[in-house]
């Protein structure tokens, strides 16, 4: 891949206490696309996202590169960090319960961002929050930017989280779970936002679900992860020839309108599938 924005290559984790490693030699590369990670609970997908923007304290982080643009993200100071994060790199969580914090307003939050990397007064990125509350498709911006996290609902706090993260016009954004608590016409609607952000701009996207319809309508390439290692990557439109048992068990697995009516198919997780890797 010619001038990538994030290159991984053999990228290990392990939580300190913990007999083995949760993320095993995992290499990527990613351009200005919209890449998909999935697998099922556990597999070390978010892992891998939380690492990339070092927000792993508890755990030892190693790899042979873990480059983003112009920057050794391995050899970055916390400070430097700092200023990565959430101007150039940024992750949207996805779960607004715990990424919130419940004694601010959500306004304040979201405008956080803005105040922290660019030199604007508090009355220009009130302006600018309102505006990306809007582009998330939030009803009545003024009204819920001076709201608490617990007056919001669960939709509404994934679309805040969803904005607050946009909002710096980052170069890499780590989407994780980013529709889960979102109906299907606000889902489509901030899907769109993402697709914008990579065709119109050129940023690079880390798509992290368990949705593997989305993942393979949305995604142009996709990593197949299990415990903490990738097992196949293929284009997101070849999906249905995977050639992994793994990825044709998660396939098999999902219900189909017309399919048929035979009880779906159970996973058979063979212990080999653990040391196999492939790139």
């Amino acid at each position: 891949m010619e001038n990538p924005i994030l290159e991984v290559k053999n990228l290990c984790i392990r939580y300190n206490g913990a007999p083995t490693d949760a993320v095993r030699d995992v290499s990527f590369t990613l351009g200005r696309e919209r890449l998909g990670i999935v697998g099922e609970s556990g597999s070390g997908k978010s892992t891998v996202g939380r690492a990339l923007l070092r927000l792993l304290p508890s755990a030892q982080v190693t790899a042979e590169k873990l480059r983003f643009e112009d920057l050794d993200l391995l050899n970055l100071s916390e400070a430097q960090m700092l200023k990565v994060r959430g101007r150039r790199m940024s992750m949207i969580l996805q779960d607004p319960k715990f990424s919130l914090n419940p004694i601010q307003r959500v306004g304040h939050q979201v405008a956080e961002t803005l105040l922290r990397h660019f030199p604007v007064s508090k009355s220009d990125a009130r302006v600018k929050t309102l505006e990306m509350l809007a582009a998330v498709k939030i009803r009545d911006p003024e009204r819920v930017h001076d709201l608490y996290p617990h007056e919001i609902s669960g939709g509404m706090g994934q679309r805040v989280m969803i904005a607050m993260m946009l909002l710096a016009d980052p170069d890499l954004v780590i989407a994780d779970e980013p529709t889960s608590a979102l109906d299907v016409t606000v889902r489509l609607q901030v899907l769109n936002i993402l697709d914008g952000l990579v065709r119109d701009r050129g940023i690079g996207l880390i798509m992290i679900s368990h949705d593997l319809n989305l993942v393979r309508n949305f995604c142009d390439r996709v990593l197949i992860m299990y415990a903490g290692r990738v097992v196949e990557t293929l284009n997101a439109r070849d999906m249905d020839h995977a050639q992994h048992p793994y990825t044709r068990g998660l396939l098999a697995a999902q219900p189909r309108i017309g399919g048929s009516r035979a009880p779906l198919a159970v996973l058979d997780r063979r212990p080999e599938w653990k040391e196999e890797a492939r790139t």
